[in-house]
Order: structure tokens, then sequence, then C-alpha cells
């Protein structure tokens, strides 16, 4: 099928790569179909673009590029929404917000985009009673930045 995308024009996509979202994204509840693109070059950030509608795209990555230690429960309506029958069907990606410079772009960690690779449903799982937040650097601080920014902070 044919689809026209913000980042490449009008490409050819197979239609078994059509991710559905059965509620859609926050904020986007009548797109319910996307592909991922892959960038050129670039394995870390892919392109989750909308079948329907150009404009709408959003960069992704896998956050345990930068955050190893990132986890989260399912809880039971999205395992069985998304029918996750084992972890290894799931594929976990947060939302890249670019900036000026990649050392100011930020990624989504409170709500991550989850998808079951087997029957490509997909969902952004908004995530509550966490310390994850819509903000953290795409560029982590290094530990002893991290530790000197905190200690200043508690002045």
């Amino acid at each position: 099928m044919k689809i026209d995308t913000l980042y490449f024009g009008e490409i050819n996509i197979d239609q078994e790569k059509v991710i559905t979202f059965e509620n859609g994204l926050p904020g986007f509840q009548d797109e319910q179909e996307y592909t991922l693109l892959n960038l050129p070059d670039n394995q870390a950030f892919q392109i989750l673009q909308s079948v329907h509608t150009r404009e709408l795209a959003f960069v992704l990555t896998v956050p345990y590029f930068t955050y190893q230690d990132y986890e989260f429960d399912l809880d039971q309506g999205t395992v069985s929404q998304l029918e996750i029958e084992k972890p290894e069907d799931v594929t976990v990606y947060s939302i890249v917000t670019l900036h000026d410079s990649l050392k100011n772009s930020t990624l989504n960690l409170q709500a991550p985009v989850v998808i079951n690779v087997k029957n490509n449903r997909g969902k952004q799982v908004v995530l509550t009673d966490t310390n994850y937040k819509t903000k953290h650097p795409l560029q982590p601080e290094s530990e002893g930045q991290a530790h000197a920014s905190t200690h200043a902070e508690n002045r």
C-alpha cells in the first residue's frame, strides 16, 4: 500500500507492517493505523508514521539504549488488549522530543509505546505511580555531573 510520509515522501509499505492502536495515541484517538519506518544510517531512531495522515509522525527510540534499568509492569488490561503471551512478543519504545540539539532532546519514559510484534497491536501506556517523567534527557549527564547537580539542588 502507498502512504505519504512526513520524512520520506510517498512510499510503499506492506499491509502486514501496519500497527493497529485500537484507541489511537493520547491526543490522536482517531488515528489508529501506523507503521514503523527506519531512518537510513541511524539504527537508534525510528519514525512511527500514521498511515492516513502525513503530518502525524513521531520519532521513537528504544529507551534501553540510554536507560538500561528502565522497567515497568503492564496492567492485565493492556496485556489482554495487545494479546501478549510472553515478554519476548513485546517491543518498547519512547517518544523523542527533538530540540535544537540532541543534548537538549528528551524521552518520554512515563508513557512508553508498547507493540506486540507477533500481531502488530500497539498501545501508548501512561504509567502512574512512577518516578518516570515525560521529559528525561536523551543524553543523561554523567554520574559525576548528576551527583553534583543533585547536591547543588539540595542546598
